[in-house]
């Protein structure tokens, strides 16, 4: 908490919105290059940061990251975002990928309300939003999908219902055969993060990972099938993405790692839902 007030006394910012009280509080505040920031209350970490006139620019680099995990789809056509916030990355991707259908999903009215009237978020034919809780959004009936994105956060990290493996199985199930679940976890601080790993190894055929170098952002990268995708087709998806979404996709893909230590024994391990 008290890093967060040093951080807003080094960049102080001009507060636009605050919204309605409860555990998500809504906040909206604006720094001096016009940039605009969303937080869930006022001591937590940034939601989502858009610059001025330029939605389409992610200014956070772990979602950079969660974006080069396309390289790992052929063709990705039809995409679920699961956690709005500022709408960042569902813009970007309509933009980049005019032709696939995006799919939003936030358990939040006011989230989208904010988004659509400080960040420029703007829904058309082909990026539909949908209020619903992210789990119960996956687990019902539904088209496949070649990505499913969890960037699902509130004030004190990701909700435990999304971090199970009867969840991920879920997610893994909605999945086009060579589909990809591409989703922000937080290394530290979080006492969960070995157990979440382990869940993901059990819950996935092929686990890659990459790693923001300024926050403690792990990208993880959940595959439902065996083969490997071989390096050069990686690099030559890279390239091509990196020529639509105007960064380096190549450099950032040259962070991965791939756990090989992918071992059905992890599985006792792994989070599973608690039943009462």
């Amino acid at each position: 908490m008290l890093a967060r007030a040093a951080r807003w006394l080094r960049h102080p910012r001009r507060v636009l919105y605050v919204g309605r009280p409860g555990h998500d509080r809504c906040i909206v505040s604006e720094d001096g290059a016009g940039r605009r920031y969303l937080q869930f209350g006022w001591d937590s970490a940034y939601q989502s940061v858009v610059g001025p006139g330029a939605p389409l620019r992610l200014e956070l680099e772990y979602l950079r990251l969660m974006v080069a995990g396309l390289a790992f789809v052929p063709e990705p056509r039809r995409i679920l975002v699961v956690g709005v916030g500022g709408g960042a990355l569902p813009m970007f991707l309509r933009a980049v990928l005019p032709e696939a259908h995006v799919d939003a999903v936030d358990n939040d009215e006011e989230v989208l309300e904010v988004a659509r009237g400080y960040f420029g978020f703007r829904e058309d034919a082909r990026l539909r939003t949908h209020v619903a809780d992210g789990r119960a959004f996956i687990e019902a009936p539904g088209p496949s999908y070649d990505v499913v994105f969890l960037d699902a956060f509130g004030p004190k990290g990701m909700p435990s219902a999304l971090a199970t493996r009867e969840f991920l199985l879920a997610a893994r199930a909605r999945l086009t055969p060579l589909g990809a679940v591409v989703a922000n976890v937080h290394r530290t601080p979080n006492p969960l993060y070995p157990s979440m790993r382990e869940t993901w190894r059990a819950s996935f055929a092929q686990l890659h990972g990459l790693d923001a170098h300024t926050t403690a952002n792990r990208v993880f990268v959940g595959l439902p099938y065996a083969r490997k995708v071989s390096r050069a087709e990686l690099k030559s998806r890279a390239a091509r993405l990196g020529r639509v979404a105007r960064f380096d996709v190549r450099a950032l893909m040259s962070r991965r790692f791939e756990d090989r230590s992918v071992r059905r024994a992890a599985e006792a391990l792994a989070l599973t839902t608690l039943r009462g």
